[in-house]
């Protein structure tokens, strides 16, 4: 660990000197079949094309900025698109389908599905790859966002991706493993009959109204959806560049599921950042701590996050892929 540690002073000092540019920020959107998608273009003023990372947002109503009304302002995705601009590379986040102001392409959350996402993102990633003003393109994933990106990526002809803690586990298994530890005995075996259902493609009109959250007949067929992909099997498929990050801290997705998707592709790079969470932040293991950060913009997201992520997009597609592994703060 050491040795990686010394690997990436050099780095550091490049990050350092990085010339200031100009950002240039402005609204984007996409006609697709079942409406309209919005999102924000963030790019360097460049006389040359530079390349472009497209930022997938994670699970339920999280906007384009990471922002998630049930789960807190903590503007993830946003602070990264800035970062990535700093350093030279454009990026473009967007509200998916159903959210914010993609809400009237969708609005019904009934007909929204893993499926629809993952064309939608492949869509957008041919956009960009359309624009001379970009000469690759990035696929930035987080939390499930990184299962849609492993989707899309060969239909978007992605360059390179990066999963932001993704799950390696289809999501039915983490969910039965997150309710064991939350739930009482009755409520349990409730959920894990709505599961299995879920995972036999059946629907379940009346569910019990404390699981009503997880489960209510709305988002059923979302979730029938989901339960269909294998994000390690998915990510195995990718044959291209990949570099995989995850905190040590983080309360929803843990290392192991860092080490699984490296284990699916051993030419994959994986980055695990000790001390940072699940909204990309150095935060204690502390669970008012952790609940506190998903709320708070102000934050600096972590140093060897930005560092290594800018490096990766840097070298992506002009070396081989690596399988170091790198261990940081």
């Amino acid at each position: 660990m050491l040795r990686a540690f010394l690997l990436t002073l050099p780095l550091l000092a490049g990050l350092a000197q990085a010339a200031p540019h100009t950002i240039l920020q402005r609204p984007v959107s996409l006609t697709t079949d079942q409406g309209t998608l919005h999102g924000t273009l963030v790019q360097p003023q460049s006389d040359q094309p530079v390349a472009v990372a497209l930022l997938i947002a994670g699970s339920g109503p999280t906007d384009r900025d990471g922002n998630n009304p049930a789960g807190g302002h903590n503007d993830s995705l946003k602070r990264l698109a800035q970062t990535l601009a700093k350093h030279g590379i454009a990026s473009l986040r967007y509200d998916k389908r159903g959210v914010a102001a993609s809400r009237a392409a969708t609005p019904d959350e009934r007909n929204l599905s893993v499926e629809q996402y993952v064309a939608d993102a492949a869509a957008w990633g041919r956009q960009l790859k359309a624009d001379p003003g970009f000469d690759r393109l990035i696929l930035i994933g987080h939390s499930e966002g990184a299962l849609i990106a492993s989707l899309a990526a060969p239909e978007a002809s992605a360059d390179a991706l990066i999963a932001l803690a993704g799950s390696s586990r289809p999501i039915d298994q983490v969910l039965r493993e997150q309710l064991h530890y939350r739930l009482p005995p009755t409520l349990l075996a409730q959920s894990t009959v709505l599961l299995d259902r879920l995972l036999a493609g059946q629907v379940t009109s009346e569910v019990n109204e404390e699981l009503q959250v997880l489960f209510r007949p709305s988002v059923q067929p979302y979730l029938i959806s989901l339960f269909r992909h294998n994000p390690s099997e998915a990510f195995a498929r990718l044959a291209i560049p990949a570099l995989i990050v995850q905190g040590s801290h983080d309360i929803q997705v843990g290392v192991a599921d860092a080490e699984a998707l490296h284990a699916a592709k051993p030419d994959a790079e994986l980055l695990i950042v000790e001390g940072m969470n699940h909204v990309l932040r150095i935060v204690p293991l502390d669970i008012k701590a952790q609940l506190a950060s998903y709320d708070n913009p102000r934050l600096p997201l972590a140093r060897v996050l930005t560092e290594q992520i800018v490096s990766f997009i840097q070298h992506a597609g002009t070396t081989p892929a690596s399988s170091n592994a790198h261990i940081g703060r």
